[in-house]
């Protein structure tokens, strides 16, 4: 699973059903991914994120390193600029993964029909 930034931030408001689904991966060794920039996107410091952080010993970083030129060409492909969104899409298509709660996600369908993708689930917010 790859959580986007609005996963994040659902996670730190405590979204039951967030957790849940967390919790849930972790009992059933399922990895969940969480790209660099959509951390960046959630991330604004301070104790008042502890819920975050939290949430974030369950899961693993994936990094934009990786993904970099690949995004760029993506939104370049598709006529969009955001290129975390297009970094979510990757590492989502990538991997097989299902997307959980991003606020866009007709944006990320785009992106993912373009990756030939159209089989990864996406769990709108």
């Amino acid at each position: 699973m790859v959580l986007d930034a609005g996963a994040l931030i659902a996670l730190e408001r405590r979204d039951r059903n967030q957790w849940r689904l967390l919790r849930g991966n972790v009992g059933a060794d399922v990895d969940t991914l969480v790209p660099v920039g959509a951390l960046a996107q959630a991330w604004r410091g301070g104790a008042r994120q502890a819920q975050l952080v939290q949430a974030l010993r369950l899961c693993t970083l994936a990094s934009f390193d990786d993904v970099a030129h690949d995004a760029g060409a993506l939104c370049g492909a598709t006529g969009t600029s955001d290129v975390v969104d297009a970094s979510v899409a990757l590492t989502a298509a990538r991997r097989g993964a299902t997307v959980l709660c991003t606020s866009d996600p007709d944006k990320l369908e785009t992106l993912l029909l373009s990756l030939g993708a159209e089989r990864v689930r996406i769990i709108a917010c």
